[in-house]
């Protein structure tokens, strides 16, 4: 049996979770207030992901960089994979809010995608 605590990140009331994963693999989470947390404490221990944000440079454009972010979360481990193909990413001005600026970023089958407008020159 292994017991984690965590403090939930799914709202604003911060609950403080216990997680309990037995050796049979059930997972029970307490502390929770509402059913996100229940849902975050479980997902946190067994198969953690998080929103990767970035920035690519941006070839012709008024500004030198574009803000980027994974389109869905993807898995923790998968991070710096993710972020070594943005660092080698550059792209050509104009870019638009929702552009793919790369597509199934380390094999996780989640885009990367534009989360600012840069004009061309």
């Amino acid at each position: 049996m292994e017991t984690h605590k965590l403090t939930c990140i799914q709202c604003p009331m911060g609950c403080a979770l216990t997680v309990t994963v037995m050796d049979d693999g059930n997972v029970t989470v307490t502390g929770n207030t509402c059913p996100r947390g229940e849902d975050y404490g479980k997902k946190e221990v067994t198969a953690p992901t998080r929103t990767v944000t970035s920035y690519v440079e941006v070839e012709d454009g008024e500004i030198a960089v574009a803000s980027v972010k994974t389109k869905q979360d993807i898995p923790k481990q998968k991070i710096f994979a993710v972020m070594e193909e943005i660092k080698k990413t550059k792209v050509k001005a104009p870019v638009k809010i929702g552009d793919v600026i790369v597509a199934n970023a380390a094999d996780t089958g989640v885009d990367v995608v534009a989360t600012k407008n840069v004009a061309k020159k």
